[in-house]
């Protein structure tokens, strides 16, 4: 195409993008009216009002991420026709509703993403745009199925992967290729599980796939939403731009240490604490803790009332216990069978005492009038609600595992490892949150909690009634001094209680604000990112949390780093979904250039000889380099690396072991993404044995451009593919001048 021509056409285009955006623009006029009107409420009952209000707050959201971006490519097929793709569908009203743009989801865009020049799928050109906020400044096309016109196909990848990072995860609508595509778009609907080396776009494809389910069936996912699990809060905030920026904003981020509402769990235990919390084995020390506070007296329990004193013996606690057991319920709930048993028993003896020489049995009224009386007085006797406390308490979960924790000796009656044991007994850690939710289902509620709470309520909607009889009185007119022609007054359609109900509040909450607050929602998909890391105890959580057993599973077992992880993806997900769980694997690298991959893969033959390295998609022109440093001159040398960094584009961090001023650990930069890293000690870090090697191989791979180490002993030998260098050598000359380029990528892995 001519310089001429090509301006002509980007005009044109321009033009065309222009006229989307006016199209946008009357959409989002539309929808606000509409939600302006919805919450007017004029019309229709109050759910119904609820129900469109929150469909048009949702459209919104829809429309108001489509700013950036809004078009990014076109397809011109064989027989002429032209299809614009871009983040969401817009339609030609005056065209028969024919599409103007469609949305990157929808079937006939997947071309864009999958055509080659050796399978063309009936397109001739590919035009990618490049836009700065609502203007195209510049086009790329592609011309398919004839050899030699292909010479810009890669362009648009090779500028995302080079481009510097910013503060969040990037979406990749614009640059998806074939191999992640097909994954993006399977029609499976049990677990996938996605595994893939540093830098394939795991867990960017894992979120696309979320936009394109929530799209597809829009009506089974809207109503539960979709929880996305990640290994740290770092990296939500990392990732927590990209569904938004797709148009879908019903889903819940959570770590697993915020499975268990108003709880947010950060610490960690020890590999050998961590490993038996995370064993299934640790159901039956949890179930062994309920039972041990499930007791008998000692010595009888005297419980003295106003005419006679009885005892609670440890016969009649054990039969009031078989019964409470046998009847299944949970702890608490089952507390009252207990407390039924027991008090049938006091009772029975109280009256056998009182009335001696002159009530018998055939004195049915009176016998049961004596027994309600004393039943009444034992359920307000503090000496009998102590005995039951001690012998089956109400307990919340944090209570019977704090306890738990901190003696020895309830440790030890419930089998439990002394690696449990622990003073502070409730500093929790992320491995005891499932464990805490496990004991909601062993506990169930708090029957007096609950009762208490209902009682308020009762207070509440009893005053609600009496404020709202109050107003009805100023309602009323007096008859007598109405025209006779006014048929109806206010106190002739509706009541007291009717008017109270009527100010009763909605709950106007998001779906993500109930879905995070209330511990039994379930959601339609979830999404685990970092899945090697959970345990069985996880998953057990997790699947608690979606009957259907629809995950999008994410990982790399290579990068395993706690000992209570998996092993092997059969063994985590075959107890739960028995050949309903497919795998698929991605081979490419886009973040990691060939150089940096290089060392990092010469550790994994080490640590993890079977796994595959994946094969890096370009080269950065950049050499990994290290440098010896004594302890004096540590500090100094991360401050150069710092100022050095804070004078480029783009983002850095300084990786280290704990301890070190200055780093973070490798395990809070999982899933996260650098334009340059520097590596502290890294024969500190190899010293945690296999958990180590993984949390250095993660710490290697973070970098998209520059890598550095700075090592005090000798450098380990599986990094000796880094470039030593001296104190002296200037920055600038630790840099080759090759330029970046894009290296040869397996066949079918990008267009």
């Amino acid at each position: 195409m001519s310089t001429q021509g090509y301006e002509e056409e980007l005009q044109s285009e321009r033009g065309y993008v222009a006229g989307l955006y006016a199209r946008l623009d009357a959409e989002r006029a539309r929808v606000e009216g509409e939600y302006t009107t919805a919450l007017g409420g004029n019309g229709g009952t109050p759910m119904e009002r609820d129900v469109e209000v929150r469909a048009r707050a949702r459209e919104m959201r829809r429309l108001d991420v489509a700013d950036d971006g809004l078009c990014f490519g076109r397809l011109d097929g064989l027989s002429g026709e032209r299809s614009y793709i871009g983040r969401i569908g817009l339609f030609d009203e005056e065209d028969g509703y024919e599409p103007a743009l469609l949305d990157w989801r929808a079937p006939a865009s997947r071309a864009f993403y999958v055509a080659t020049g050796a399978n063309p799928e009936n397109v001739r050109r590919r035009r990618q745009f490049h836009t700065r906020g609502r203007r195209v400044a510049d086009f790329t096309d592609e011309v398919l199925g004839r050899p030699g016109e292909g010479e810009h196909g890669d362009a648009a990848l090779l500028a995302a992967v080079n481009a510097p990072r910013g503060e969040g995860m990037r979406d990749i609508v614009a640059t998806i290729q074939a191999e992640q595509d097909r994954i993006i778009r399977l029609d499976h609907p049990g677990v996938l599980v996605i595994e893939g080396g540093p830098g394939t776009g795991k867990t960017v494809v894992a979120l696309h796939r979320v936009a394109y389910l929530l799209y597809t069936q829009r009506e089974r996912m809207e109503r539960h939403g979709v929880l996305v699990v990640g290994p740290n809060p770092a990296f939500l905030d990392h990732i927590g731009r990209v569904l938004p920026s797709l148009g879908e904003s019903d889903v819940v981020f959570m770590t697993a240490g915020d499975l268990v509402p108003g709880r947010r769990v950060t610490a960690e235990d020890g590999p050998e604490a961590a490993r038996h919390k995370g064993s299934l084995k640790i159901l039956d020390v949890l179930g062994a803790a309920v039972a041990d506070r499930q007791g008998l007296p000692v010595e009888p329990i005297p419980i003295r009332l106003k005419d006679v004193t009885v005892r609670i013996d440890a016969e009649t606690a054990e039969w009031a216990r078989d019964e409470a057991r046998a009847s299944g319920q949970p702890h608490n709930e089952a507390r009252a069978v207990f407390a039924e048993i027991v008090t049938y028993v006091l009772t029975e003896r109280a009256i056998a005492r009182i009335g001696r020489g002159w009530l018998t049995r055939d004195d049915r009224e009176e016998w049961e009038s004596m027994r309600a009386d004393l039943v009444k007085e034992l359920a307000g006797d503090a000496g009998f609600t102590a005995a039951l406390d001690g012998l089956w308490p109400s307990l919340t979960p944090e209570t019977l595992l704090s306890q738990l924790y901190a003696s020895p000796e309830r440790l030890r009656a419930a089998g439990a490892d002394p690696s449990l044991h622990r003073a502070d007994g409730a500093a929790w850690t992320v491995s005891d949150v499932p464990l805490l939710d496990e004991l909601v289902d062993l506990l169930g509620h708090d029957k007096s909690a609950e009762q208490a709470a209902e009682r308020s309520a009762a207070r509440e909607r009893k005053a609600e009634a009496e404020y709202a009889a109050g107003a009805m009185e100023i309602l009323k007119l007096d008859r007598e001094e109405l025209d006779e022609d006014i048929g109806l007054v206010a106190t002739d359609l509706l009541d007291a209680e009717d008017l109270a109900e009527r100010f009763v509040e909605a709950d106007t909450r998001t779906l993500v604000e109930r879905a995070s607050a209330d511990r039994d929602w379930t959601y339609r998909h979830v999404v685990v990112d970092e899945a090697q890391e959970l345990s069985e105890m996880d998953w057990r959580a997790l699947m608690r949390r979606c009957p259907s057993r629809s995950f999008t599973v994410v990982g790399d077992l290579a990068q395993r780093r706690s000992a209570a992880g998996a092993t092997s993806w059969d063994a985590v997900l075959e107890p739960y979904v028995p050949d309903r769980w497919v795998y698929r694997s991605l081979s490419v690298n886009y973040r990691t250039p060939a150089e940096i991959m290089a060392v990092a893969a010469t550790l994994l033959a080490e640590f993890a000889p079977g796994a595959e390295p994946p094969e890096s998609v370009r080269a950065c022109g950049v050499r990994p380099w290290s440098r010896r440093v004594a302890g004096a001159e540590l500090a100094g040398a991360i401050e150069e690396f710092v100022r050095d960094e804070a004078g480029r584009e783009g983002t850095s961090v300084v990786i280290g072991p704990p301890g070190v001023p200055g780093t973070v650990p490798a395990s809070e930069t999982k899933g996260l993404e650098f334009d340059a890293v520097l590596v502290v000690d890294p024969d500190r870090i190899l010293a945690d044995g296999p958990r180590g090697a993984a949390e250095l191989y993660v710490a290697l791979t973070r970098a998209t451009q520059r890598l550095g180490v700075l090592h005090q002993g000798p450098l380990p030998q599986a990094l000796s593919g880094l470039t030593e260098i001296g104190a002296a050598t200037p920055l600038q000359d630790r840099v080759s001048t090759q330029s970046p380029q894009t290296a040869p990528v397996p066949e079918g892995a990008t267009r």
